[in-house]
C-alpha cells in the first residue's frame, strides 16, 4: 500500500494557522449575529413551538396559563430563545468551519474517518430533542399536571401557574440532556478508533453503564421517573450500538494491518 504523502498545510508556520483561526471564528460569530437577530424576531413564535406540548396538556383545564413576574423576564426569554435556536441553527456554519481549518492537515484516511461523525453528530442530538419534545414532554407534563388539585370546603385549591424563564430553562435542560446523551456512540466510537476503548471492553463494563446511565439521566432530567426511563433507555440501546460500532471499527482496523503487513512482505 502506497504511503500516504504529507500534507502540505502540515508545515505551515504557526503565524499562518493563526489567521486562519481567526477567519474562521469570524466567520462563525459573524454568522451567528446575524441568525440571533433574525431568530429573535420570530422568539415569540419558537417559544410558542416549545410551549405547545404543555399548551396540549393544559388544554382541557379551565384557567391555565403561564405567568412572568419581572419586568424583564419575558424579554430575557426571548433572548434565551434566539441564542437557543441560533445557536442549533449554526451548528453546520460552526461544523464547516471546523471542518476547513483542520482538514487541510489530515490524510485522506483520517477525512475519511472523520467527516461521517462530524455529519451524525447534529443527526443525533437533533432525534435526542425530537424524542424528548415528542414523547417525553407530553407524558412527564401530565404526570406533573397530576399533582393539581381543585379547593374542596375548607382546604386552599393546588393549582400550576408556570413561569415564563423556569418552564424554558426545564425545556431546554431536557433537550440538552437527551441530545448530549444522543451522541454516545459518537463518543465511543471515536475513543474505539483511538484505541482508548474496545468492544471487549465496552462488553465487560456493561452492568457499570447501566447504573451510570440511570445515575446521570435522575442528575440531568427532572425528579420524574418518566423522564429518568425515557432518557436511559434510548441511552442503553445506544451503548449496545455503540459496542457493535466499535466490533466493525476493530474489524475494519484488523483488515487494513493485515492488507499494510501483505504488503511490506510482498515488497
Amino acid at each position: 500500500m502506497a504511503e500516504e504523502t504529507i500534507p502540505e498545510e502540515k508545515s505551515m508556520p504557526l503565524l499562518a494557522h493563526l489567521v486562519e483561526l481567526r477567519s474562521r471564528l469570524i466567520w462563525c460569530m459573524g454568522g451567528f449575529l446575524i441568525v440571533f437577530f433574525a431568530c429573535y424576531f420570530v422568539a415569540e413564535d419558537i417559544f410558542g413551538f416549545l410551549i405547545k406540548p404543555l399548551g396540549n396538556a393544559l388544554e382541557s383545564r379551565e384557567g391555565a396559563r403561564m405567568i412572568f413576574t419581572a419586568l424583564q423576564e419575558a424579554f430575557f426569554t426571548y433572548i434565551k430563545v434566539a441564542f437557543f435556536a441560533a445557536t442549533f441553527i449554526c451548528f453546520p456554519l460552526f461544523s464547516a468551519q471546523l471542518w476547513m481549518f483542520i482538514a487541510p492537515g489530515l490524510y485522506r484516511s483520517e477525512k475519511r474517518a472523520f467527516l461521517p461523525f462530524l455529519i451524525a453528530t447534529p443527526i443525533l442530538f437533533l432525534m435526542g430533542g425530537a424524542l424528548v419534545y415528542y414523547f417525553i414532554m407530553p407524558l412527564a407534563w401530565d404526570f406533573f399536571l397530576d399533582f393539581q388539585k381543585p379547593g374542596a370546603a375548607g382546604d386552599l385549591a393546588i393549582q400550576i401557574e408556570p413561569k415564563v424563564d423556569e418552564y424554558l430553562s426545564l425545556v431546554m435542560r431536557l433537550i440538552f440532556a437527551f441530545g448530549v446523551g444522543f451522541e454516545l456512540p459518537v463518543v465511543l466510537i471515536l475513543l474505539a478508533k483511538a484505541g482508548i476503548v474496545t468492544s471487549d471492553g465496552l462488553k465487560k463494563k456493561r452492568r457499570y453503564a447501566v447504573v451510570g446511565v440511570f445515575v446521570v439521566a435522575a442528575i440531568l432530567t427532572p425528579p420524574d421517573v418518566i423522564s429518568q426511563i425515557g432518557l436511559a433507555v434510548p441511552i442503553l440501546l445506544l451503548y449496545e450500538v455503540s459496542i457493535f460500532g466499535a466490533r466493525m471499527t476493530e474489524r475494519n482496523k484488523a483488515k487494513r494491518d493485515a492488507e499494510t503487513d501483505d504488503d511490506e512482505d510482498s515488497g
